[in-house]
């Protein structure tokens, strides 16, 4: 049965009942999972009031279809649905999600000028979409007013319900003609900020570096603004792709922008002070092991959303969702993976970075646990000072929750495996680790409290056995302070 989207109350209370005219109804939910019959006593436009054979029940008209001789006759309201926020990703990405929220619904997305979902049987339309440009701040407060109904940027709020609907990777780039092959995080950070003002400083020639930049109004840049609080002063641009083209033309810029926005430039290779290679791939982006990996969130308002809104927003959940996330170039938050054991830079880093209190025994263990799994791209880290998982991590727990429900990892065991960064004493990082991973583990079963015991993964720790990055900034501690999700055959499964 086709989907009636219902939302502002059409008819006035009914009261039936009073009346002596109550009659008998069905209200099936609308996936058809279950249905409830009774006499329907009320209906206020939103909410049916029926009695059952529970007794008196109240039912949001959303979720259900009606049917017998007392069901009022609905029609489906147009929603409006209006996006705001800075120039870039809404163009980009939205138009198709829509599309695809259309065709799976058997509904029809018509673009144009102003693009409508529409129901091809009545021709009705269903939806009216339109996009504004503003500032992040004009952004949030529209929404907040309810002049707007969602908005999309690389700036998570907290007054707003934020979902990370993909990621982008910021990466340093230069002209092609430039052949500065490398450069650290700590030295990217002093150029961009104006600490450092010449190639030579930092290996190259002896050329001035001009930092090139986005004006604020720019989707990127409040993730690059978070990062580099004080840029340097030079060229500013109004959008990624003229920031790129621009770096493209000029042989001693250096700017960091998206890596689906490099453009003409060449991007430079990046790595941290303790030599660790900072790769921007799809695993370690969706791992947020790369340190500059920025979520794009879509952010609505904390109250009740109307129906085909909130189907929306489930959606983009979805593989179908998630697919045309990467075909726009961004990288999706669909599950990836990777045999443990596959790169060896990571075990290369732990031998060579493993702090005096890390004995090769703690390392046998580490490699022992390793052997014969796969990492997946689920990664769990928190906010700063905090048990709190931080905005990404909160959707990673969403993710795994859906997918052991759906019996995605059948036939293997799961670990939530703890790390800490190697600030400290040995003994007390192992038992922050597992704190943190036991953490994770208990939020899952909070929020998944239906799940089996045999289906919750289970908690190993490590300590500070296998750095990501270089203990000496903020950022790679931040990086090493993680819980990672592994996937092993399980223990009974034939060889």
């Amino acid at each position: 049965m086709r989907l009636i989207y219902l939302g502002v109350a059409i008819f006035a209370a009914l009261f039936l009942a009073q009346q002596g005219l109550a009659q008998d109804v069905t209200l099936t939910s609308r996936d058809g999972g279950f249905a409830l019959n009774g006499q329907l006593i009320s209906y206020d436009g939103a909410f049916y009031r029926i009695e059952t054979v529970y007794g008196g029940l109240t039912v949001d008209s959303e979720g259900v279809i009606c049917e017998g001789p007392a069901c009022p006759d609905l029609t489906a309201p147009l929603a409006v649905i209006r996006v705001v926020g800075p120039f870039g990703p809404a163009e980009r990405l939205l138009p198709a999600l829509f599309a695809g929220f259309a065709g799976a619904r058997g509904l029809t997305y018509a673009p144009g000028v102003v693009p409508e979902i529409v129901d091809p049987t009545s021709g009705q339309p269903l939806a009216r979409i339109s996009f504004a440009v503003m500032t992040t701040d004009a952004a949030v407060a529209a929404v907040l007013a309810r002049q707007a109904t969602m908005t999309l940027g690389f700036d998570p709020q907290q007054k707003l319900r934020s979902r990370a609907v993909g990621l982008e990777a910021l990466i340093p780039i230069v002209a092609p003609e430039n052949r500065f092959p490398a450069i650290s995080s700590t030295d990217l950070a002093a150029a961009l900020g104006g600490k450092v003002t010449n190639w030579q400083a930092i290996g190259g020639p002896d050329m001035p570096i001009v930092v090139h930049g986005l004006e604020d109004g720019a989707a990127l840049a409040p993730a690059i603004r978070a990062r580099i609080a004080n840029m340097a002063k030079g060229p500013r641009h109004a959008t990624a792709q003229a920031l790129a083209a621009a770096v493209a033309r000029d042989p001693w810029a250096l700017a960091l922008t998206g890596q689906s926005e490099q453009g003409a430039a060449r991007a430079l290779a990046l790595t941290d002070t303790c030599g660790f290679p900072l790769l921007a791939t799809p695993l370690t982006i969706k791992a947020e092991d790369y340190p500059l990996t920025a979520p794009l969130f879509l952010g609505t308002a904390r109250h009740r959303q109307p129906l085909l809104i909130r189907e929306f927003l489930e959606y983009l959940a979805t593989d179908a969702a998630q697919a045309i996330v990467a075909a726009a170039g961004y990288v999706d938050r669909r599950l990836g993976s990777a045999p443990l054991t596959e790169d060896g830079q990571r075990l290369l880093g732990a031998i060579r970075n493993a702090g005096d209190e890390v004995s090769l025994a703690e390392l046998q263990r580490l490699a022992a646990a390793m052997t014969g799994g796969q990492r997946l791209s689920l990664t769990f880290r928190f906010q700063d000072g905090s048990a709190q998982l931080d905005a990404h991590s909160r959707d990673n727990l969403a993710d795994l929750a859906r997918h052991i429900a759906a019996g995605r990892f059948e036939g293997g065991d799961l670990v939530l495996a703890g790390f800490s960064d190697g600030n400290g004493a040995a003994d007390v990082n192992l038992a922050l680790s597992k704190s943190r991973a036991e953490a994770v583990r208990s939020a899952l079963q909070a929020i998944a409290p239906d799940l089996a015991e045999a289906q919750i993964p289970k908690v190993q720790a490590f300590g500070e056995a296998l750095p990501m990055a270089c203990d000496t900034t903020a950022t790679g501690r931040q990086i090493n302070r993680r819980v990672e999700l592994w996937s092993h055959p399980a223990a009974d499964a034939e060889p």
